[in-house]
């Protein structure tokens, strides 16, 4: 077995069959899906001792950016935003590991957007692009339906139009007026009766410690599918009573938080966090706009673990509705470069990350993107190789790395 195979099995080891079963799977589909399930690989070949490179201010990077880590949201003031939307590798690291990751995802999803090279390279320009000049501008904005423009407005505008009960719908189903997760195996599992028992008891001692515990009252939950990089961890969808059944029910996540794939390679100081949650809870709240609704860091079973709604309004793009038009992709690039430039404002002066000052400079800096854009193209390159290696070793033995 190649290293590439051995190192992601490692990495992956003690997680549930079924579901890391699925991850695997998908990371066999495309070089672009591979990339999402193997962070971890990515940093192990970030280049420490680039003095240069990494030569940047520090900023709580969400860890994992790639183009399928941008979307929509409800945010806990009940209006929908487009930001970044994943931090579990949240970490305080130089901006251009984010930016780094970033670039090479657009690279690599050229590969499955038919994309020809010389227009990701382009892309990859117009988003340090638009990052720079965020910075410079020094203040930190967001996208919301009224300042969004292309692919993103287009995303927006029917989200505003979403029903709870045809989301409900599409996720449970109702008997005799009582709903139930629909373990589709496309978004949920059936758990265990004791598994299940034991996560409706903590839903309902969490409750309890809510200002209004009967919206919290749990009717079901199940094992959760969603994502590539965390298929295989503890996850759970819940359904609880919201406004009343059946229609104003709500759906609720809970995912394990664990260490970040970052974590042994960050040399930089990290604060001292009361667990793994907590760090992306913080994160969160610092680097977006509006935190979305129910985030919350809770203890499960004595293992840190995530709580934040599930939404009719979470969505993502649809990128391979560009249809050939380059202009459509230039706009969502150059927004997600303003979105992460935003992002580094936002949390700036946080427990150590650069403060606007020094974000406006390095924003006006000429030294760092070139090398930045070769790093990226290096980076797609070795994607591409290692996803043929693991493509091969899957289709030879695949069904068996449980």
């Amino acid at each position: 077995m190649s290293e590439i195979v051995d190192s992601i099995l490692k990495y992956n080891e003690g997680r549930e069959a079924e579901r890391v079963a699925m991850k695997y799977r998908a990371m066999r589909e495309n070089t672009f899906s591979f990339m999402r399930g193997s962070c971890h690989l990515y940093y192990a070949n970030w280049p420490l001792h680039d003095v240069k490179l990494n030569d940047a201010p520090l900023a709580w990077i969400c860890g994992d950016l790639h183009l399928e880590n941008f979307g929509s949201y409800k945010g806990d003031n009940r209006l929908v935003y487009f930001d970044m939307n994943d931090f579990d590798e949240a970490v305080l690291a130089p901006a251009t590991w984010e930016l780094g990751r970033w670039l090479a995802s657009i690279l690599v999803a050229a590969d499955t957007l038919d994309l020809p090279e010389i227009d990701a390279e382009r892309l990859c320009r117009t988003g340090l692009a638009s990052y720079s000049a965020a910075l410079i501008a020094g203040k930190a904005r967001w996208l919301e339906r009224d300042t969004a423009s292309g692919m993103i407005r287009s995303l927006l505008n029917p989200l505003r139009l979403r029903r709870r009960k045809a989301f409900l719908n599409s996720r449970t189903r109702v008997r005799k007026g009582v709903r139930s997760i629909r373990a589709d195996g496309r978004h949920a599992l059936e758990l265990t009766p004791e598994e299940k028992a034991r996560v409706m008891a903590f839903v309902e001692e969490y409750a309890r410690g809510q200002e209004r515990p009967e919206f919290y009252r749990p009717i079901d939950a199940a094992r959760r599918i969603a994502g590539t990089g965390s298929l295989g961890l503890a996850r759970y969808v819940i359904l609880i009573e919201g406004r009343g059944s059946p229609d104003e029910n709500f759906l609720l996540d809970l995912k394990q938080a664990i260490p970040s794939a970052l974590s042994p390679y960050v040399a930089y100081r990290q604060p001292s966090w009361e667990s793994e949650a907590h760090r992306v809870a913080s994160v969160q709240r610092w680097a977006q706009a509006i935190s979305p609704a129910f985030l919350s860091a809770v203890s499960f079973e004595g293992q840190p673990f995530l709580l934040k709604g599930l939404q009719p309004t979470a969505d993502r793009l649809a990128l391979p509705g560009w249809n050939g038009k380059l202009k459509r992709l230039e706009q969502v690039v150059n927004s997600m470069g303003h979105i992460i430039a935003w992002s580094h404002l936002r949390s700036g002066g946080r427990s150590g990350s650069a403060i606007a000052d020094e974000w406006i400079a390095f924003g006006a800096r000429l030294d760092w993107q070139e090398r930045l854009l070769k790093l990226a193209a290096k980076q797609a390159k070795q994607i591409r190789s290692d996803w043929k290696k693991y493509a091969r070793a899957y289709d030879k033995a695949g069904r068996s790395w449980h």
